[in-house]
């Protein structure tokens, strides 16, 4: 059995899409608690961009290889802890904890606590766009948004695969009404007609914050999920209920406030922001989330309520392709990688 295995590499350590490259690397061997998984497909996520262009902060363990999310079959186990786990086990997991290699690869090796059984209704595309969306949803909305049945949310950048995951959860935990921001009209339509959002406004034509009000009759939303920052900041505090809370999980407009933003929402209305990451959380917190999955969302991936929205799938050999949609902004769900 060879010692190497294939890998997506950056020419440099950091740069444009075109710096991408098939690398050859060794293979990770799995260390006590970890299991040798050997990769069937991958997701991508925004955070690859960023890391790809040296501005994504990596936690002190992460490795230089992208990619935090996979599918695959278990082929060999470290010392001690394999939970539940077999060789030959289809599974899907988060390339967290201490790790050797990121997901962008033929194997890794990652902690069994980060682990799931794959249900035999999800292939492995579909699985491999489950880890990293749905646990970051899950997080955001109950973890640290604190939903309850009967609120009411808005989810920005709605056509988002997190923002997609989102409002399913959402819906089946009884949202009195789930709201959305995006860009373009099919993204519109697509989040009223095929996911059951309220209502989407798009940002690029529309106030949505005044739109939020008016659709509220004043009283704004109990819950925000905002993935933009700086720029939907005094949005988000006029839109937000009283009492209400907004989870920061991105600063894509940027961290740097514009002048004039008028905090007194913040006060008078008893806001509460909180931001969040999940890469640099400990292995127990995102074993916590792990399992939050299995219990809440796992069984109805199996009966068909939630489903995982696939916008693409490339090749292993077109990460490039699959960089490039991503960069767009155009998609509506995950884009995913399949190593042959």
């Amino acid at each position: 059995m060879s010692n190497t295995m294939r890998a997506i590499a950056v020419k440099g350590g950091k740069g444009p899409a075109t710096s991408l490259y098939v690398d050859s690397i060794p293979k990770p061997v799995p260390a006590a608690g970890q299991a040798l998984v050997k990769i069937k497909a991958f997701g991508l996520n925004r955070m690859d961009l960023l890391q790809r262009e040296g501005l994504y902060p990596l936690p002190p363990q992460a490795p230089e290889t992208m990619g935090v999310e996979f599918s695959g079959t278990v082929e060999e186990f470290g010392p001690d802890g394999h939970e539940d786990f077999k060789v030959g086990d289809e599974v899907l997991g988060l390339a967290y904890g201490v790790w050797s290699v990121g997901a962008y690869a033929e194997y890794i090796a990652v902690s069994t606590k980060m682990l799931v059984h794959k249900p035999k209704q999800l292939s492995w595309e579909e699985a491999a766009g489950v880890p990293e969306t749905w646990i970051t949803a899950s997080q955001a909305l109950f973890l640290i948004g604190e939903f309850q049945e009967g609120q009411s949310v808005l989810w920005h950048a709605g056509a988002s695969s997190v923002s997609i995951s989102g409002i399913q959860l959402a819906k089946a935990s009884g949202a009195k009404a789930i709201y959305a921001t995006a860009g373009s009209q099919e993204k519109i339509d697509f989040l009223e007609k095929e996911l059951g959002v309220t209502k989407a406004f798009n940002y690029k034509t529309q106030d949505w914050a005044a739109e939020i009000q008016q659709a509220t009759g004043g009283a704004g939303v109990s819950l925000i999920v905002d993935f933009i920052g700086a720029t939907y900041f005094q949005g988000n505090l006029d839109a937000a209920a009283r009492d209400g809370r907004v989870v920061l999980l991105g600063l894509m407009g940027g961290g740097k406030l514009p002048d004039g933003v008028n905090i007194a929402p913040l006060l008078f209305k008893r806001i509460r922001i909180e931001g969040s990451t999940l890469r640099s959380r400990d292995e127990e917190y995102q074993r916590k989330l792990r399992d939050t999955l299995v219990d809440h969302a796992l069984p109805k991936f199996c009966d068909g309520t939630f489903k995982v929205f696939v916008e693409k799938i490339f090749p292993f050999d077109q990460i490039l392709q699959a960089h490039q949609l991503l960069e767009s902004n155009t998609t509506k769900g995950k884009i995913i990688c399949v190593v042959e």
